[in-house]
């Protein structure tokens, strides 16, 4: 079963539907107790990180995530679910983040318009499951004003002002800064792809 977590915020009903057009089955968990039944699982989330990141924690989830992905449990973190994967971030430099990856979160430069709102392109970096039949180059919503720089995982890349990671795909890990539940045919490419692995 797929487990959505629910921390309190976030796009929860856009992503259910995403589910429910593809035909998955899933269901919303808020504790270490759904996590832990789950096969695969998603954390979606929109707002700000030292928020998520305290909902986490109040929760009491953060080791029942850790210790799920170790396992080898597929896990989809959108927007600022791949950004809880760092260390840290600029946002809220008082809150860790999941730390299955080193580096902070960071914020456009000054002179950059945000949030970066919007369609635009991933360009892959490494081969990708999450990518898989899908047209080269293909545009994906995005809404932020923090990205995740690219590093060692990164699987595509996308461009506001700097480069950065669009997605991430290691092993189980599978991480989008964009938003495939509004990304159109693509969107829902990406989730089934997931679904699939």
């Amino acid at each position: 079963m797929i487990a959505i977590f629910d921390y309190g915020a976030g796009n929860l009903q856009s992503v259910q539907n995403t589910l429910a057009e593809i035909g998955a089955t899933y269901t919303l968990t808020r504790d270490s107790a759904g996590l832990r039944a789950a096969s695969k699982i998603i954390l979606p989330g929109v707002g700000h990180f030292g928020q998520m990141m305290r909902a986490l924690d109040e929760l009491e989830v953060r080791d029942a995530l850790l210790e799920r992905i170790a396992a080898g449990v597929p896990f989809l973190g959108i927007c600022l679910g791949l950004q809880a994967l760092l260390t840290d971030s600029e946002e809220a430099a008082e809150a860790p983040g999941l730390g299955l990856y080193p580096g902070t979160v960071r914020r456009f430069p000054l002179d950059a318009r945000v949030p970066h709102m919007g369609w635009n392109q991933l360009e892959s970096k490494a081969p990708s499951k999450l990518l898989a039949n899908l047209p080269p180059q293909p545009y994906v919503y995005f809404a932020h004003s923090y990205y995740v720089p690219e590093n060692a995982a990164t699987a595509a890349r996308c461009t506001y002002t700097v480069p950065y990671t669009a997605v991430l795909e290691d092993r189980n890990v599978f991480g989008v800064q964009f938003h495939p539940e509004k990304s159109g045919p693509v969107g829902l490419q990406i989730v089934r792809n997931f679904v699939d692995i």
